[in-house]
């Protein structure tokens, strides 16, 4: 299986791409080790898209149907780190192709859109209540890929 993070725009430099550059550099480097075929982050421009429904449409596009959506809202269920990695893994175990972690605009996703493009194998997951620059959001969904693969990898780094 496939753990694709992917946001709106695009990130060329700075302390966050950094950051985010590092973390699946990192969770690369365990991928295979941990039954998956890779790891990678996408943006996708979102400059021209008028409203919030094109903005979605285009996040969704060329995303298979059999895939699984995570789309990150503050109204999602805030998984523990161990979550996190037991549900990549049961995906895995299931023969999910890919799992897209999906950070939408400035004001998300819109609804009727994410039904319409995709009925089912949509999960929701947050942050946190607060409110956090996209940015940061990608670094933090990076290092959460990192994470997930090191526990299932057994490695030191998460510590309960």
């Amino acid at each position: 299986m496939k753990i694709i993070l992917r946001a709106g725009n695009i990130l060329r430099k700075g302390p966050e791409k950094i950051l985010i550059d590092d973390y699946i550099a990192r969770a690369k480097s365990l991928a295979r080790g941990t039954g998956f075929l890779s790891v990678e982050e996408q943006g996708v421009e979102l400059k021209g898209q008028n409203d919030r429904a094109a903005e979605t449409t285009k996040l969704l596009s060329g995303i298979a149907s059999s895939d699984e959506l995570i789309l990150l809202d503050e109204r999602g269920k805030s998984p523990t780190s161990r979550e996190i990695a037991k549900h990549f893994a049961s995906l895995r175990d299931e023969g999910v192709g890919a799992s897209y972690i999906l950070i939408g605009g400035a004001d998300g996703f819109e609804p009727s859109v994410v039904k319409t493009l995709r009925p089912s194998r949509i999960t929701k997951w947050s942050f946190g209540a607060q409110t956090w620059p996209h940015k940061m959001v990608r670094v933090m969904a990076a290092e959460q890929i990192y994470r997930s693969l090191s526990i299932l990898a057994g490695t030191p780094y998460h510590r309960d």
